[in-house]
């Protein structure tokens, strides 16, 4: 992993964010800490990192304002800490732009895991030989080494796994795949959550669909899970 990669670590805890930040600098991280919601956009606005690994309850603004607020300064990877367990606190914090979360307690090494998985996933690369580097549907464009997507010549703004399950379904038109197949194929986990599969399809309808109600590119194939339809 990149030594440079700058983490925000934005954890009132003061236990939990000693250890998180001991593992995330032993895998070579650049570690900045700060406890407080006010504190996190500032530093984030500030100090531009690569990544936030945010808590979900902190003092002053929550981590669900502080996400909302960091978006839309810019499009950083967002990793959410949340002790609730219950799916519609999951949910909600996808609703609002988190790339992934980890409930607690969790493991600082599945921590450290998924950080550098998503800042993988975030960063441009070039597409294999095999695949093309520009996907085209109508209006729509996606271009995979630049990670930049465009409808109707108008840039979207996409999270990380937004535009990675963008790039995915465009790149296997007609081609249906459950729930956890997606998991497996965009988020690579063996096993997890399926609502965010299903959240972020809803986001990503909202961004590409002409009528997100009534999708006609990014369908549901009742029984199974979503296809992309090509040439809407």
């Amino acid at each position: 992993m990149d030594a440079s990669a700058r983490v925000l670590l934005v954890e009132d805890d003061a236990t939990v964010a000693d250890v998180v930040s001991q593992y995330l600098v032993r895998s070579g991280f650049a570690v900045t800490h700060v406890g407080e919601g006010m504190a996190a956009v500032s530093a984030a606005r500030a100090l531009e990192p690569d990544i936030l690994v945010l808590d979900l309850m902190l003092p002053g603004i929550d981590g669900l304002e502080v996400c909302r607020r960091v978006r839309a300064d810019r499009q950083v990877p967002i990793i959410m800490l949340t002790a609730l367990g219950a799916e519609s606190d999951r949910v909600l914090g996808l609703e609002v732009g988190a790339d992934d979360y980890i409930t607690k307690p969790f493991s600082p090494r599945e921590l450290v895991l998924r950080v550098q998985s998503v800042l993988r996933r975030s960063r441009p690369l070039e597409p294999a030989p095999t695949e093309p580097e520009r996907l085209l549907d109508a209006d729509l464009v996606v271009d995979r080494a630049a990670r930049r997507a465009t409808r109707g010549g108008r840039e979207l703004s996409l999270t990380t796994r937004e535009f990675d399950l963008l790039a995915f379904l465009m790149s296997h038109p007609g081609q249906a795949f459950s729930r956890s197949d997606l998991l497996e194929q965009v988020w690579g986990w063996s096993f997890g959550d399926q609502s965010t599969v299903t959240v972020h399809v809803r986001r990503l309808r909202e961004k590409v669909e002409r009528a997100p109600a009534e999708p006609s590119r990014l369908v549901t194939v009742w029984g199974v899970g979503y296809r992309w339809d090509s040439g809407t």
